[in-house]
């Protein structure tokens, strides 16, 4: 029997950093999963929950689960719908494929005023007469019923004979109920035929092939067995089973060259803002806003800053040195995000020119000086006692 623990949840949620207590959307499908449990008392804040694909037996343990929206409960061995009152919030219910044969158990999700969408497709009470007319009259609420909108004539009409059709579909449910009795003796008495024959098959890989290629009953019992067989012939496979056992080969990680040069990484894939001012680098990381500060790691170097975020690494190369000592990191409590200010260990001079008053020293700016055409003639002071042809001086280029 496969259990719905609290290490199942977190693998499922690797989307929401392995948070359980925020989840809204959790998929548990396929897991051979045989009852509902825990999951109302430790994700809460569930919108959508999928479950299809499973052995669950029985609709339970979901009262806590007020902001649920969508629940996917198809290809299950479900057998009356129940215990889904509380889900104030729910809007579309798919129990496709199941074996549902008490029809009138609709009408306990007159309570869930939100219901839009319900899907009953493969379940036994879809073969009655009056089926559909049934649920639409039952269900107000509802606007497509097997993904078939729900018109307001077909409402009108399947109204008008409601009393009647309630009470051939109470019959047929009683017929349902005697037939799944008898199915229950019937399989019951075949899988105890098996068991007495099991130490006639001295092969189990022959007693496989022999349970795939009889006859059997459609019910709940036949599913769980096939899905005994189905997880023994994957554990026999070669290589079967073993990918839950072995942890996958991760590539090493590399911080440095063959050099020592620092490579620049973002396993985390954060947002971030690098700032290189004249004496000082600023680091703007995106952190998320609700970690905790205890899981993050910085670490200043001369030449790189790391920062660890659980465990993956966030490491940028610096072209300059910096003081380490002298490097900071401040965290907003509003955003989230963290701030890491690095000194340059030898910033880069800036000269500013002095601002003079004019009006003081009674002296134009040179740049005041400077104004309009300029006469080349007047650059070089003539001796007059030396005769100097000025055309002959060339012009200047």
């Amino acid at each position: 029997m496969v259990r719905i623990t609290e290490q199942l949840l977190r693998k499922r949620s690797e989307h929401n950093e392995l948070i359980i207590g925020t989840l809204e959307e959790l998929s548990l499908h396929q897991e051979d999963i045989e009852r509902i449990e825990h999951i109302g008392n430790w994700c809460r804040e569930l919108k959508i929950l999928l479950l299809q694909s499973n052995l669950i037996p029985r609709l339970e343990n979901l009262h806590r689960l007020k902001k649920l929206e969508y629940l996917n409960v198809a290809l299950n061995n479900i057998e009356r719908i129940e215990n889904l009152e509380p889900l104030e919030s729910l809007r579309k219910l798919d129990l496709t494929l199941n074996f549902i044969g008490e029809l009138t158990g609709v009408e306990s999700l007159r309570g869930n005023y939100n219901l839009r969408e319900l899907f009953l497709t493969g379940n036994p009470c879809t073969d009655y007469p009056g089926y559909r007319e049934y649920v639409i009259t039952v269900l107000p609420q509802l606007e497509h019923l097997d993904g078939k909108e729900v018109t307001r004539s077909e409402r009108l009409r399947a109204a008008k004979d409601f009393r009647l059709l309630r009470e051939r579909i109470v019959q047929h449910e009683a017929q349902q109920k005697i037939d799944r009795d008898e199915q229950k003796v019937r399989v019951r008495q075949c899988l105890e035929e098996q068991e007495q024959q099991r130490d006639a098959y001295a092969d189990d890989e022959k007693r496989t092939s022999e349970f795939w290629q009889q006859k059997s009953d459609h019910c709940p019992e036949t599913r769980i067995q096939m899905a005994k067989f189905s997880r023994r012939a994957g554990k026999d496979r070669p290589g079967g089973g073993s990918c839950m056992e072995k942890p996958v080969e991760r590539k090493p990680r590399r911080l440095f060259a063959d050099c020592g040069r620092p490579y620049n990484l973002n396993e985390p894939r954060l947002g971030f803002e690098f700032r290189d001012e004249p004496d000082r680098y600023e680091l703007d990381l995106h952190l998320y806003r609700f970690l905790d500060t205890s899981l993050v790691e910085v670490d200043a170097q001369p030449n790189y800053v790391r920062v660890t975020i659980k465990g993956k690494v966030f490491q940028l190369a610096l072209r300059q040195d910096i003081q380490t000592d002298s490097s900071s990191c401040q965290r907003s409590m509003t955003t989230g995000h963290m701030l890491v200010v690095m000194p340059k260990l030898n910033p880069e001079r800036i000269i500013v020119p002095l601002a003079t008053n004019s009006k003081a020293t009674g002296k134009q700016p040179p740049s005041e000086g400077l104004r309009g055409t300029v006469n080349i003639r007047g650059i070089c002071s003539v001796d007059a006692t030396k005769a100097t042809d000025l055309d002959e001086i060339p012009d200047l280029i």
